[in-house]
């Protein structure tokens, strides 16, 4: 697999310090997509799970989540990732444009948190009311997109 970099994130799974990986090779190309710039599949560098056993050995006292997201993903490559997280005790996100029936169980019953649905310009992101997408604590089953919703109220006035 390839990846475009990485970053610590704060806000990609509420509670979380997060390490995401940006994948590169996204086939969905969704209208609107504020990632296109991974849609190159040779865009990128080539990541396994030694090199990304050290990349999780380097930031590992400072995250508590690991966040693969960007382009999709290969199973077996994303699954021998996901294991070498779970050896540093992280736990796992996965951002997928994937409708939730099109993921494979297999990698579902490795993650404990999920964010699926494709970016549809006009239904927007996490934080739009009419999203068609989701993020979903898998271990309590919770829904997580409030997190991300604009308050509204004015109350600081």
């Amino acid at each position: 697999m390839r990846y475009s970099g990485l970053q610590i994130v704060f806000q990609e799974i509420p509670n979380e310090i997060s390490l995401a990986i940006h994948f590169t090779g996204c086939p969905l190309k969704c209208k609107g997509c504020h990632s296109n710039d991974l849609w190159n599949p040779a865009s990128g560098f080539d990541l396994d799970a030694l090199k990304f056993d050290q990349i999780v050995t380097q930031y590992s006292k400072y995250i508590s989540c690991v966040v693969f997201m960007g382009g999709e993903w290969q199973l077996a490559s994303l699954i021998e990732m996901i294991q070498v997280a779970k050896k540093h005790n992280k736990k796992i996100a996965l951002y997928t444009g994937l409708q939730f029936d099109e993921i494979p169980q297999v990698l579902i019953s490795n993650l404990d948190y999920l964010k699926y649905g494709p970016y549809i310009h006009e239904r927007g992101g996490l934080s739009s009311e009419i999203t068609n997408q989701r993020l979903i604590n898998l271990k309590t089953n919770e829904e997580l997109n409030s997190f991300f919703k604009e308050d509204t109220n004015d109350s600081l006035n």
